[in-house]
Order: structure tokens, then C-alpha cells, then sequence
């Protein structure tokens, strides 16, 4: 069955870095775009940034442009998104998704943005 596990997220001070990884199973990864999403509390499920399944066209939302990067690595089944200059309103919990329409969820990873 499709499995997408995130990891890397955790607490961090403004202006700081984070690395996520989602680790996927069940599927043929090469053949799917893949999606990272984060909700806020209150607030919508979010896109963050999506990456086709060659890696060679990326998309980001507005609130991330030149701070984040989605990447990913086909022989390890493996999507990525590197945080970086993190913010405050950076603080959600982030998803993995599968396809650009996403059709499988991860369970999230929290990332917290604090002094």
C-alpha cells in the first residue's frame, strides 16, 4: 500500500534551516509528481511546493519563493524540501503528498519557528 513518511521537522529560531524528507513506498515514485502542503492551526491546508516526477519543474507558494527548495531523489524513493530564513508564519505542520493532485497524505511533521 502507498506509504509517505515525513521526517526532519522539530523547533528552530527565526532565520534558521530545516530540512524535511518524506520517504515514499508502495509505488512507483519515478512515475508521480510529489506535493509538500502545511496547515497552520485555524487555518486551510496550504500548498508549499510541488516538484514534477523528474524533478525537472518546480512550482512554490508566493509565501515561500527564494526561501524554500523542493527536491527530490528517485533512486530513494525520496522527496525533500529545505527550509530556509524561517519565519514565525512558517509554523504548521507539514505534509507530504502524492501527485500534484494529491490523492495519498503523509501524517505530517511539526515545524516550529520560535525564539
Amino acid at each position: 500500500q502507498v506509504q509517505l513518511v515525513e521526517s526532519g521537522g522539530g523547533l528552530v529560531q527565526p532565520g534558521g534551516s530545516l530540512r524535511l524528507s518524506c520517504a515514499a513506498s508502495g509505488f512507483t515514485f519515478s512515475n508521480f509528481a510529489m506535493s509538500w502542503y502545511r496547515q497552520a492551526p485555524g487555518k486551510q491546508r496550504a500548498l508549499v511546493a510541488w516538484i514534477t516526477n523528474t524533478g525537472g519543474r518546480t512550482n512554490y507558494g508566493d509565501s515561500v519563493k527564494g526561501r524554500f527548495t523542493i527536491s527530490r531523489d528517485n533512486a530513494k524513493n525520496t522527496v525533500y524540501l529545505k527550509m530556509n530564513s524561517l519565519k514565525p508564519d512558517d509554523t504548521a505542520v507539514y505534509y507530504c503528498g502524492r501527485g500534484g493532485n494529491v490523492d495519498y497524505w503523509g501524517q505530517g511533521t511539526q515545524v516550529t519557528v520560535s525564539a
